[in-house]
């Protein structure tokens, strides 16, 4: 009997700790303007930049919840990359449409025209956005986050930014600001690889040091219970994909941690087969060979294995190829970005025949180097292939940034 009630406590307390961890939820910005009854929004004809990442908890778009609300007039809708409803393969122009939904007219950000133009604006009076960012720079959506509020800016109108949770958190920064000459839309604005803030937070910088020009009338409808510490399994939030390649909260983890690299084309790195962004592998790669030399290295919170696999689309499609799986063990302490460069190390050390940077043509290089923000990165890397060479320069800025955007903390 003792032994049944014992069991039986284990059990309840068990529950009740599940329980309260279920019920740790961050609210974002579109649930707190709702919990508001749209106040901000009254007798102003809005203008949404969105995606299919714009829903509250119960997965409903920000679209159809702002349409809906009897006291909010919604007029238009803006696409970013993969468009308004997701319906947009990456790197494809986005077309000016009507959503089917909502009869709304669709304006493209994402093409020929990127920054909203007077007549995309005409008759609005506040622009609002709404997308779930991944934390690092060269993810295209603060790219129009910034135009936008640029546009916004210059024609007169307010800006709002529904605000989400950065699935870094907001403690990681690392690589370099991007240096001039070397701006793009996969690089925008002077700020590190991966900056350490949330959408609202990083417009408010933006717009407070003039990254933009000219100030726009902003205003950020803050999170409620949201931590900088947060993973993003902490919030009890239902992940949506950003992209087509960005399927779990986790993989943005591993988008900075590959995605440079990737950028040369020269070796897969998991777009194409299941794992996107999370290995590293080629025709001439001996996986337990180059697993092996990753694990010497002892890198905190991460742990490589071999892995064998045949690409179903982009590099090496259809090939059998093989290389290393990462393994993020410890997220809050691994480091991400400079994992690509320890496997270009340690590749070069195994197989000097076969380098990645010498491999690739030109426009793949000029590629790399605007996501690097700098095209130091590459010169000194390619001296003797050696990450100690490029660590300083890469992380020169951190310490400066992490000052600077202390100043644009909406939240501990």
């Amino acid at each position: 009997m003792k032994r049944y009630l014992f069991l039986s406590l284990i059990l309840y307390f068990a529950v009740g700790i599940v329980a309260s961890a279920q019920k740790v939820r961050v609210k974002t910005g579109i649930e707190v303007l709702q919990d508001e009854h749209f106040r901000r929004l009254e007798g102003k004809r809005v203008g949404l930049i969105t995606n299919p990442t714009g829903v509250d908890h119960r997965l409903r778009s920000t679209i159809d919840i702002l349409h809906e609300a009897p006291n909010v007039r919604l007029v238009a809708l803006y696409g970013p990359e993969h468009g308004v409803r997701g319906n947009v393969h990456a790197g494809d122009t986005v077309g000016g449409t009507v959503d089917p939904a909502t009869g709304l007219p669709i304006h493209s950000l994402y093409g020929n025209t990127r920054k909203p133009t007077p007549d995309m604006l005409r008759g609005i009076d506040i622009l609002v956005y709404d997308i779930q960012d991944i934390g690092c720079r060269s993810f295209t959506y603060i790219s129009t986050m910034g135009l936008a509020m640029e546009a916004a800016a210059e024609a007169g109108i307010e800006f709002m930014v529904l605000d989400r949770p950065n699935p870094l958190g907001g403690e990681r920064v690392e690589g370099c600001i991007v240096e001039d000459g070397y701006q793009s839309f996969v690089s925008p604005y002077p700020i590190p690889y991966v900056y350490g803030l949330t959408c609202g937070e990083l417009a408010r910088l933006l717009n407070e040091e003039r990254m933009i020009g000219q100030r726009c009338r902003l205003q950020v409808v803050k999170m409620k219970g949201w931590r900088r510490r947060m993973s993003y399994a902490e919030t009890g939030l239902p992940w949506v994909l950003p992209s087509p390649h960005i399927p779990h909260p986790e993989t943005a983890h591993y988008y900075p941690a590959t995605g440079i690299l990737g950028e040369l084309g020269t070796i897969s790195i998991g777009v194409g087969y299941t794992l996107p962004f999370q290995l590293f592998a080629a025709p001439w790669i001996n996986g337990p060979q180059l697993a092996r030399r990753m694990n010497t290295l002892r890198v905190p919170g991460v742990i490589f294995r071999p892995i064998y696999l045949k690409p179903f689309y982009a590099s090496f499609k259809g090939e059998f190829i093989q290389g290393i799986q990462v393994h993020l063990i410890d997220t809050r302490h691994a480091p991400l970005s400079e994992l690509q460069f320890l496997v270009m190390q340690e590749a070069a050390a195994l197989y000097p025949n076969h380098s990645p940077l010498q491999e690739a043509d030109s426009s793949r290089l000029r590629m790399f180097d605007k996501v690097c923000g700098s095209p130091e990165i590459r010169r000194r890397f390619t001296q003797r292939f050696r990450w100690n060479d490029v660590r300083d320069y890469w992380m020169k800025d951190v310490a400066t940034f992490r000052r600077l955007s202390r100043k644009y903390y909406l939240y501990k």
